[in-house]
């Protein structure tokens, strides 16, 4: 049998993982990055970066955009703070069910990449 967490902890754990991005003295960051862990894009949360959960699932404010990106293409992503340690959580990029989606994997050198939502729902 798994071990499973009930609804309440859920909240409490989603709180607890997004709210490392927020350590430091600034906004933390969305990076981009390819498979060999090449920075490609750098987007910025706002600060705090996270509203609180709602049960097991929190949805981040405001993201800027990098409008002036390095290039490359994008197999991943690293929630950082902004000491720029890794903070949060991370996970794959695709196009299609990922647990980021952008339109296109391959990011030009000095092009915008930009998010409309993220959430982050604690695990059951």
């Amino acid at each position: 049998m798994a071990v499973t967490h009930p609804a309440a902890v859920r909240t409490v754990l989603a709180d607890a993982c997004v709210d490392t991005i927020d350590d430091g003295a600034g906004a933390g960051t969305l990076e981009f990055q390819t498979s060999g862990d090449v920075e490609v894009a750098t987007l910025t949360f706002s600060d705090p970066a996270f509203g609180a959960a709602s049960g097991p699932t929190a949805t981040a404010s405001a993201i800027t955009s990098d409008t002036s990106a390095t290039g490359g293409v994008v197999a991943k992503f690293v929630c950082k703070d902004s000491d720029a340690a890794a903070k949060g959580f991370a996970g794959n990029v695709l196009t299609s069910g990922g647990d980021i989606n952008l339109s296109s994997l391959t990011v030009g050198a000095t092009d915008t990449v930009s998010i409309s939502s993220l959430t982050y729902t604690a695990p059951a």
